[in-house]
């Protein structure tokens, strides 16, 4: 049974930082792709951040130089660090994994930042 738990979601000020993490089992990690999505309310999901089995990464313009996507192998996990946040990040993220025609999303964790 393949599960995908993300933690680490909180309310956090403008200008703060977080970091999300999403703890995979049931598949093969290391060759999965790995994504960071967030769904605010009335709005699509979008991608965030996505790092492949290799490292490669690529970011959302609205996240780059800001957000941050890393994976270890060895823990079967997925990181987002999340610096220099704004209200606009306020979202619920959600994980997701990717190899071949299989993807699994984890339950998403709520973002929310605000004074």
């Amino acid at each position: 049974q393949v599960q995908l738990v993300e933690s680490g979601g909180g309310l956090v000020q403008p200008g703060g930082s977080l970091r999300l993490s999403c703890a995979a089992s049931g598949i093969i990690f290391s060759v999965n792709a790995m994504g960071w999505y967030r769904q605010a309310p009335g709005k699509e999901r979008e991608l965030v951040a996505d790092i492949t089995g290799s490292g490669r990464t690529k970011y959302a313009e609205s996240v780059k130089g800001r957000f941050s996507i890393s994976r270890d192998n060895a823990k079967n996990t997925v990181y987002l660090q999340m610096n220099s946040m704004k209200p606009e990040d306020t979202a619920v993220y959600y994980c997701k994994s990717r190899w071949l025609s299989s993807e699994y999303w984890g339950q998403g964790t709520q973002v929310t930042v605000s004074s």
